[in-house]
């Protein structure tokens, strides 16, 4: 049996290390941002922080999606003011809790500084006691832009031109979820935590079931799979199946909603789950789907934002209660953030140099062959 390292404990704890991954990674792949439900109308904007980086994503009156730094080309002020450290504000009531920093542009984005106004594409319009000439030209001053994309409702964002298209980056998963209406579903409720752990032990810990029967005993009553041999031999591409008489992650494993249309006999009866790099979790029940996006602020310091999607006509009917589902992922979730924010403390001691991955473990050792990818060597 061998044990494969893992990257050495600096990689977890240096601040330095989270820099290079904020400019090689976070700035340069597709990062997933949420729901294009969250801007439906024309004028709707979303704020978010961006590992530090202020972005405005917001719809244009042509329906179109932009993205912008959240900086005026004048003199630098922050055309939106407020951003707090972490995107999204926790409140727990209503269906649309932790929205976070959203608001309406009524007709441009105008720097509460001197009043230059930006129409919503990031064209410049006006410029107060300026014109055109004499080394000023309007057409040459429009607001920094990103990328922006979308796939199954959620929208990404990509900070540094070039690369990787949003479609080469979602490699397989497009295909092997194309059942699943994710396009269609609305966010019946989000969750907020705040975990002292560094993103990539979260996403570690995601991608490998050897810990699930220690510290997931709800869990593994619904799906007994996960502490069988350790988690090793889950077949993720066909679905891990729950126990019998089970098919969706409740305590119960059964629920009143209806399954979604279209999935085959496996997916109405077993669980599957991705992880796309560098942000974005998607775990897939018949009748719901939990996303999971991961907002990092700095080597031990981690925003998890889950949202619990389910399908319109579902959420329409007069007895719709996801609290079911939501209830028994939040146990779930809270387990796995005190688990990796243990080992974030635990790696912190001066007798640490580098953990192992065990064989039923190998899936964890693709995040360090995506880092070395774009790292370089981790040694």
């Amino acid at each position: 049996m061998t044990l494969e390292p893992t990257f050495a404990r600096d990689y977890y704890l240096s601040t330095d290390a989270f820099v290079r991954e904020k400019e090689r990674i976070f700035f340069d792949q597709w990062f997933c941002v949420g729901r294009e439900t969250e801007v439906p109308n024309a004028g709707d904007y979303l704020l978010l922080d961006v590992a530090g980086e202020s972005m405005l994503l917001v719809r244009s009156r042509e329906g179109t999606l932009h993205t912008h730094y959240n900086v005026c080309r004048h003199r630098g002020s922050q055309l939106v003011l407020g951003v707090e450290a972490k995107p999204f504000r926790n409140d727990p009531d209503g269906p649309n809790a932790n929205l976070g920093a959203t608001g309406t542009f009524t007709s441009g984005i105008r720097c509460p500084y001197h009043a230059w106004t930006y129409n919503l594409d990031g064209t410049l319009r006006t410029a107060p006691f300026l014109e055109d000439g004499d080394g000023f030209c309007r057409q040459d001053l429009p607001l920094h832009r990103a990328e922006v994309a979308s796939w199954g409702g959620f929208l990404f964002l990509k900070l540094s031109p070039g690369g990787e298209t949003l479609a080469e980056q979602l490699s397989g998963v497009p295909e092997r979820v194309r059942r699943y209406p994710l396009a269609e579903l609305g966010i019946a409720r989000r969750i907020r935590y705040d975990v002292a752990a560094n993103w990539k032990v979260i996403l570690e810990n995601y991608n490998e079931c050897y810990h699930c029967g220690p510290v997931h005993p709800e869990l593994c009553r619904v799906v007994p799979a996960f502490r069988q041999n350790g988690g090793m031999h889950l077949d993720w591409e066909r679905g891990v199946p729950h126990r019998e008489g089970a098919w969706t992650f409740t305590m119960s494993g059964t629920t009143t909603r209806r399954p979604f249309a279209g999935l085959d006999r496996d997916e109405l009866t077993r669980h599957k789950g991705e992880l796309i790099y560098p942000n974005f979790m998607l775990s897939l029940s018949a009748e719901h789907a939990a996303a999971f996006t991961l907002w990092p602020h700095g080597p031990g310091d981690t925003t998890v934002i889950c949202d619990f999607l389910f399908h319109p006509d579902e959420m329409a009917r007069p007895d719709f209660d996801p609290m079911d589902a939501v209830e028994f992922w939040d146990i779930t979730n809270r387990q796995d953030w005190a688990i990796c924010e243990s080992v974030q403390r635990g790696m912190a001691s001066r007798i640490f140099r580098r953990g192992f991955y065990a064989p039923m473990e190998s899936l964890s050792l693709d995040i360090r062959r995506y880092l070395e990818r774009r790292l370089g060597p981790t040694e």
